[in-house]
């Protein structure tokens, strides 16, 4: 079985604020720091880094070069990452004083795949490899029904929720990584239960994780349910959380354990991860997490 992340990587330029800001309004940020970023990306890190061997698939701009040595650096296959013209996806990152974020994401060279790339990436893939897969890349629709179409285990974070996702059938997701606010997005519903009820209704087949920030975790799959409180942690930044999260959940659930030992394991992963600047220099390795012991 192989691991396969299609997915985006950004360069995130990050600013320090007293509050986000406002229409109209004009703020000065009293600092401002570039990392590596991207949903795929991150999410590939936090996989290694939780043990698992993945190939990541991506498109970078001529910019591009230090995703490859990010990549070696972190044991990523690079075999599918490809540059073409033009610059890489990057994101405008505002962090205000109480650790929470807003975004804005340009997709650049995230922006640019094509079914001959996907298929090409694809061809290497078969009947019960693992296929992650975000929503910071163009061509998502056909990826899914692409990989279906191989019997590939498909696990989807839809985030960032907008029209491709409408338009993706996500009966063919067999794992769904959502928080509260993309869950009432598809959803149509607001109440936290409602929306476990209308995800299980629409989506019987696929194993629903919904992440509840201060409020913990949601598991949920044909009539099973588990919950796990969260860590509550200084936060210094909440970007990468939960892609630490999805990365540590997907290893735990590679190595069939049992699922609130892996709602454990990820909600550990994200709360040390929360505690550091950066996306994907918060992420921490398994022993890290494995060794690391709440204190209330």
């Amino acid at each position: 079985m192989k691991v396969l992340n299609m997915g985006s990587l950004n360069f995130d330029y990050v600013y320090s604020v007293d509050h986000m800001v406002q229409e109209g309004e004009t703020i000065c940020a009293t600092y401002m720091e570039t990392f590596f970023g991207g949903k795929g990306i991150n999410q590939s890190i936090a996989l290694t880094k939780a043990g698992v061997t993945v190939s990541h698939a991506g498109l970078v701009g001529e910019d591009g070069q230090p995703f490859l040595d990010l990549c070696h650096e972190n044991r990523i296959d690079t075999s599918y990452i490809r540059k073409v013209s033009g610059k890489s996806g990057h994101a405008i990152i505002q962090i205000d004083q109480k650790a929470q974020n807003c975004i804005l994401l340009h997709g650049g060279a995230n922006q640019c795949f094509t079914e001959d790339y996907i298929d090409f990436v694809l061809k290497d893939f078969c009947e019960g490899d693992v296929l992650l897969l975000q929503n910071e890349v163009n061509l998502l629709s056909y990826i899914i029904d692409q990989a279906y179409e191989k019997k590939m285990t498909i696990v989807l974070n839809p985030s960032p929720y907008n029209q491709q996702i409408v338009s993706c059938d996500l009966e063919k997701v067999s794992v769904m990584f959502l928080n509260e606010i993309e869950g009432s997005q598809i959803t149509g519903v607001t109440d936290i239960e409602k929306i476990l009820e209308v995800l299980n209704t629409n989506y019987p087949n696929t194993k629903i994780i919904l992440t509840l920030g201060t409020k913990g975790s949601v598991y949920q799959f044909q009539g099973e349910q588990y919950q796990q409180e969260a860590y509550l942690v200084k936060a210094i930044d909440t970007t990468a959380a939960g892609d630490t999260f999805t990365g540590y959940f997907i290893a735990a659930f590679l190595e069939h354990m049992p699922v609130q030992d892996a709602l454990r394991l990820s909600t550990k992963a994200s709360a040390i991860a929360v505690c550091r600047k950066g996306a994907i220099d918060s992420i921490p390795d398994r022993q890290e997490v494995e060794t690391w012991e709440y204190s209330s």
